[in-house]
C-alpha cells in the first residue's frame, strides 16, 4: 500500500544566525489571532478595551509557564527534578496542553481580580480563540513531526521520515481538526446567541469537547510520559483529561440549571 510520506523541514526560513521555525510562527499567529478576537468581542459588547492587552499578557504568561511546568511535572518529573535548570530550556521543546489550560485559568483569575472584571464572562469569550490556538499548535507539531501516532496500516496513515519508516496514525492532525471543528462551533454559538448564552456554558462545552477529543486520540498516540502508567489502565494524557472533562460537564449542567 502507498502511504503519504511526510518529510517537511520544521524550519520556515533563516536570516543569518536567526532560524525561524514553523511551530514558532503558528504559535505566535494563534496568540495574535486570539488578541484580535478579544478586541472584537470587547468592542461588540461595549467593554473597556484598555484592559484587553494586560489581561491577554496574563493569559500568554499563564499558558507558557503552565504548559512548560505541566510537561516537566506530568510527563518526565524524574528528569526535571534531577535537572531543575532544564525546566527553563523551553527551546528544547516540551509543552503540555493540560498545564497550559490550568496556567491560563490561574493567571486570569488574578488578572480579573486586579482589573475588576467578571472572571467567568472573560473565560467564556477567551476559550473561543483558545480552540483555534489548539488547532494551530497541533499543526506546528505536525510540521515538527512530533506527537505522532502508533504504527498502523490504515489507508490514511502517514510515514514520518524524521521518526522512522513505519506508517503511523497522524495523531496531531486528529487533534488539530477536532479543535478546529470545536472553534467553529463555539464561534457560531457566540456570534449568533451571545446575548442568550448563560455564563459558563461556552466554557463547559469547550472543556467537554476538547478533552473528550484528547482522551480519544490518546488511544492511537505514542506514549509521551517517561514512566510506567499501566497501573492507571490509561495514558497520562487520558488521566489528566478526565478532571477537565468532568469540570466541563459540571459547568454545562450548572449553566443550564441557571437558564
Amino acid at each position: 500500500m502507498e502511504y503519504f510520506v511526510w518529510n517537511a523541514s520544521p524550519i520556515a526560513f533563516s536570516l543569518g544566525p536567526i532560524t525561524v521555525f514553523w511551530y514558532g510562527i503558528l504559535f505566535a499567529s494563534s496568540i495574535l489571532l486570539g488578541l484580535e478576537f478579544m478586541k472584537w468581542a470587547f468592542k461588540l459588547e461595549g467593554k473597556n478595551e484598555t484592559t484587553i492587552e494586560p489581561l491577554f499578557l496574563y493569559t500568554v504568561v499563564g499558558i507558557v509557564v503552565g504548559a512548560r511546568l505541566g510537561h516537566c511535572l506530568f510527563y518526565d518529573p524524574a528528569f526535571y527534578l534531577a535537572n531543575p535548570l532544564k525546566i527553563f530550556a523551553v527551546w528544547e521543546g516540551g509543552l503540555a496542553s493540560h498545564g497550559g489550560g490550568l496556567g491560563a485559568i490561574i493567571a486570569l483569575y488574578f488578572g480579573t481580580k486586579k482589573y475588576k472584571m467578571d472572571f467567568l464572562w472573560l473565560i467564556d469569550r477567551l476559550i473561543v480563540p483558545t480552540a483555534l490556538f489548539g488547532f494551530l499548535v497541533r499543526m506546528g507539531n505536525f510540521m515538527n513531526s512530533e506527537i505522532v501516532g502508533i504504527k498502523t496500516d490504515v489507508s490514511w496513515a502517514i510515514i514520518f521520515t524524521k521518526v522512522d519508516a513505519f506508517p503511523r496514525h497522524p495523531a496531531q492532525l486528529y487533534e488539530a481538526f477536532s479543535y478546529l471543528a470545536i472553534f467553529v462551533l463555539l464561534f457560531s454559538i457566540y456570534k449568533f446567541s451571545k446575548a442568550k448564552v448563560k455564563p459558563g456554558l461556552l466554557l463547559g462545552i469547550f472543556l467537554t469537547l476538547v478533552f473528550s477529543a484528547r482522551f480519544l486520540v490518546e488511544f492511537v498516540k505514542v506514549k509521551q510520559a517517561d514512566y510506567d502508567t499501566s497501573f492507571l489502565f490509561m495514558s497520562t494524557g487520558q488521566a489528566l483529561s478526565i478532571p477537565f472533562l468532568l469540570t466541563g460537564l459540571g459547568f454545562i449542567i450548572w449553566s443550564l440549571k441557571k437558564a
